[in-house]
């Protein structure tokens, strides 16, 4: 039958996506015991134009609709890499994704045609030790010194943190107000990393960034000063969105190396798949998976149309992340023993989906807004 969101295009786009995946995916052991992807990835994603397929062709990108997005961030996510999947996230459609909806000309051309080319890194800086879901607490501070701003603060759990060519930084200005600057990442005076060791996820670098009177040209600002805070809540939905399709993805993926384990496992004479009570499970988890896939395609369906769906990105987001933790966990008592051992893939999905939970927003969080939105009818507004 005919997918309502998916064309031939998008499926021979599949195709290419999958071949680029099984070429890759020899090196993922190598990145997970590296904690660390190496940069000449990013080079061959902006060859096969994987970088920019959402922005303009000026710019170097394909302008293609969301849906052929949908389609790289599942086969990607399909990999079994998720913090592969999660550093692509935070470059392809939230570091860029700012400096291409607000950011000036010479941004785009200096940040946003490279990142595209996969020539540099970005990375998005907003949380701090002491601000994560309350962004408004921040402590990182833009003073303006002539033609200059001079930064001083920290941030944390930053995602490609170690290896970023810039950081799309959310900064308090002397109004007390918020600005969103780029801050180029190279190991200037001033701007120092720190590694931070994950329980999950760890070919996706994450890193503390320290910021000691770091001097940023003023014409590094994005968008209009004092806005920035609302730029970030309003780039969230896309963040959730790609976070619920990559989280299906996974869920998808752990289920089918599951199967594919019960088949050839043999209990009191027979396979674990004749099993009536195993069985009934895993039917139960491709239903759930797949009401919560729809979620996601609709919502997706209306990013495409223009219709800034927060209260829906906000479902996907806490509903994949959530299944996903109830899913994988079960997967891995389906495995046994086996389930338990760092041989089989199963654990560490189990490990790296639990973060997915936390970040973009924590499920507290989105439950809050879903509140709001449905309990205390509040809508939230563009800024872009």
């Amino acid at each position: 039958m005919k997918s309502p969101y998916f064309n031939e295009d998008h499926e021979m786009f599949r195709a290419s996506v999958q071949q680029f995946v099984k070429k890759i995916k020899p090196q993922f052991e190598t990145w997970e015991e590296n904690h660390l992807i190496p940069k000449t990835i990013w080079g061959e994603m902006g060859e096969m134009g994987y970088l920019g397929l959402i922005y303009p062709e000026q710019y170097g990108g394909m302008a293609a609709d969301f849906f052929t997005s949908v389609v790289l961030i599942e086969e990607i996510a399909k990999g079994g890499n998720t913090g592969f999947g999660t550093a692509l996230g935070v470059h392809a459609y939230m570091a860029t994704n700012h400096i291409n909806h607000i950011g000036s000309e010479d941004l785009k051309q200096k940040y946003l045609v490279p990142s595209i080319k996969g020539d540099l890194l970005g990375a998005i800086a907003f949380t701090e030790p002491n601000a994560g879901s309350d962004l408004k607490g921040i402590k990182t501070y833009a003073v303006r010194d002539g033609d200059d701003y001079v930064i001083n603060g920290s941030k944390t759990y930053i995602t490609n943190g170690c290896m970023a060519d810039y950081f799309v930084t959310l900064c308090k200005n002397e109004e007390g107000k918020f600005d969103l600057i780029v801050i180029e990442g190279d190991d200037k005076d001033g701007l120092t990393r720190n590694k931070l060791h994950k329980l999950g996820q760890y070919s996706s670098d994450t890193a503390e960034i320290f910021f000691q009177d770091v001097r940023v040209p003023a014409t590094n600002l994005i968008g209009e000063a004092g806005k920035g805070f609302y730029y970030v809540m309003e780039s969230f939905q896309l963040e959730r969105l790609t976070a619920a399709i990559s989280t299906c993805a996974t869920i998808e993926f752990a289920l089918q190396i599951t199967l594919d384990f019960m088949h050839e496992r043999v209990a009191f004479g027979k396979g674990l798949t004749e099993f009536q009570a195993l069985r009934h499970r895993i039917a139960n988890h491709y239903t759930e998976l797949e009401a919560t896939k729809q979620l996601a395609y609709h919502t997706a369906w209306l990013f495409e149309n223009g219709v800034f769906a927060v209260k829906e990105a906000s479902m996907a987001k806490l509903k994949a992340t959530e299944l996903a933790n109830s899913i994988i966990a079960d997967c891995l008592q389906l495995h046994g023993g086996a389930g338990y051992m760092e041989d089989y893939l199963i654990a560490r999905l189990f490990r790296d989906v639990k973060v997915g939970t936390i970040y973009g927003g924590t499920s507290e969080i989105m439950r809050d807004i879903i509140a709001k939105m449905t309990v205390d009818a509040v809508h939230f507004k563009k800024v872009y």
